[in-house]
């Protein structure tokens, strides 16, 4: 059955081969959204093997209680991570979202990052901004986790009310007013008694993912980590 399932494999690669979302070039059968060498070279934050106490973890001290904190890579403008991001977001390929939460789970299970976690939460987007872009990339990544973890997936108990444009050019005082009172919790039934996992894109001055989780923690009992692809570190 595998070799019947490779054969197929290369065959579909030939007629419509694949390239890596950060260079372009060609991908091999075996290998899924990013080339061996982008790979090989993506510029990760280790921040899974010391979730409880790193930079990204101190950035929400202080704000809200979080148990444990960690980004797969560094994000920077104009950079390989930042297309790749940018193809995820705005170019309509939802996959890609899915297969990097894959590789986080995989990744980031061999240090133990999700032990004792019980939900994965997703950031939301408004409906209008869904309805254009067609997907919620934070929804695809925790896809991707969820298919390798099994751990359940919650999407209707946190809703995002307001949004008032990108935080990209804002400075830090902006970006947390531009969010404050962005979402509103639905069901406080769901988060109770979990341990959430919030899962989102990009981390810049964390003011997303703080107000997000102020509003999940309304919820009784509930424990708080939160989870991103990129870090966008001294931004």
């Amino acid at each position: 059955m595998e070799r019947t399932i490779s054969f197929l494999s290369r065959i579909l690669d030939t007629l419509a081969p694949r390239s890596c979302v950060m260079c372009d070039k060609r991908l091999a059968v075996s290998e899924e959204v990013i080339c061996g060498h982008c790979n090989l070279f993506l510029p990760r934050t280790g921040y899974a093997s010391s979730a409880y106490d790193n930079d990204l973890a101190r950035l929400f001290w202080g704000r809200i209680p979080i148990e444990r904190a960690a980004s797969f890579f560094f994000y920077k403008p104009h950079s390989d991570t930042s297309r790749l991001i940018y193809r995820l977001k705005y170019g309509g390929h939802a996959e890609i979202g899915e297969q990097l939460g894959q590789m986080i789970a995989e990744e980031f299970a061999t240090e133990g990052f999700f032990e004792g976690i019980t939900t994965l939460l997703p950031v939301p987007l408004t409906t209008q901004r869904q309805r254009q872009r067609g997907y919620n990339q934070s929804v695809e990544i925790a896809r991707g986790i969820h298919s390798v973890t099994g751990l359940p997936l919650l999407e209707r108990a946190l809703e995002r009310v307001t949004f008032y444009g990108s935080q990209t050019k804002k400075d830090r005082w902006q970006r947390n007013e531009n969010v404050e009172k962005a979402f509103r919790l639905v069901d406080a039934g769901a988060v109770s008694h979990q341990h959430i996992l919030l899962i989102d894109d990009i981390i810049t001055s964390g003011a997303t993912l703080t107000a997000a989780a102020k509003e999940v923690l309304r919820g009784d009992n509930v424990k708080v980590s939160v989870l991103s692809l990129g870090f966008a570190k001294n931004m």
